[in-house]
């Protein structure tokens, strides 16, 4: 008579029991691909033409002594907002859209009767772009923004402050194609500063030129800062 106890076979596909204190074997992970780091074409621009051409014009005999872009500030002041603080909200979104990184809420730092202005008020915003977000926003504010300006002739070569930085105002910020006329508020005039490391006006001067900013027909540029 058949053994009615008879053990049973487990079947193949049947893990073997875990033992006590045995670690379960590591995960088989596939290697990540390296990610594509993009470099804005300015930046290739400023390694490949703008190095060579600065060193040839000024006779630089170090790579370290050629100037070059350190940042870009964008400053939009809004003096209604005494009346109507949305306004500066209206502002700091239309910057944000323009430049792809939120801006800071600019204060007051003293109170003024006369222009209803309190301490630590609201009166409008800023933003400082560094690296590929600065070289960016130049290729976008060259190649289209400034050719929408009203009445384009070119841009002043006198707005350098004598330490190698160049500063512009535009009047309407819908000159920026990001900036859906039909959805604004208000249209917000804003300054924009070109800081450089040159050390005169016209090493400034001439590197903005070679990044292709359309300046007005050239006119002798001061060197205020001298040493």
């Amino acid at each position: 008579m058949p053994d009615e106890k008879a053990k049973k076979t487990k079947p193949a596909s049947e893990k073997p029991a875990k033992q006590k204190g045995q670690q379960p074997a590591a995960k088989e992970t596939k290697p990540r691909a390296p990610e594509e780091k993009i470099i804005p074409c300015l930046s290739e621009t400023y390694r490949k033409e703008v190095i060579p051409a600065l060193v040839k014009q000024f006779k630089y005999t170090n790579l370290m002594q050629v100037p070059r872009l350190e940042k870009i500030a964008i400053n939009i002041g809004v003096g209604q907002a005494t009346q109507d603080p949305k306004l500066v909200e209206a502002a700091a979104h239309d910057l944000e859209v323009i430049v792809g990184q939120k801006p800071v809420i600019t204060r007051a730092k003293k109170s003024i009767s006369n222009f209803k202005l309190r301490e630590k008020m609201p009166i409008g915003c800023r933003v400082t772009l560094r690296r590929a977000h600065m070289y960016e926003f130049l290729d976008r504010f060259i190649s289209i923004s400034v050719p929408r300006i009203r009445d384009f002739r070119g841009l002043s070569d006198k707005s350098f402050d004598g330490r190698g930085n160049y500063t512009i105002g535009i009047k309407e910020h819908t000159v920026f194609p990001e900036i859906d006329v039909d959805k604004i508020t208000r249209v917000f005039g804003l300054d924009i500063t070109f800081v450089t490391t040159a050390g005169t006006d016209r090493e400034a001067y001439e590197l903005l030129k070679a990044f292709g900013m359309p300046f007005v027909k050239r006119q002798e540029v001061l060197e205020t800062a001298k040493a």
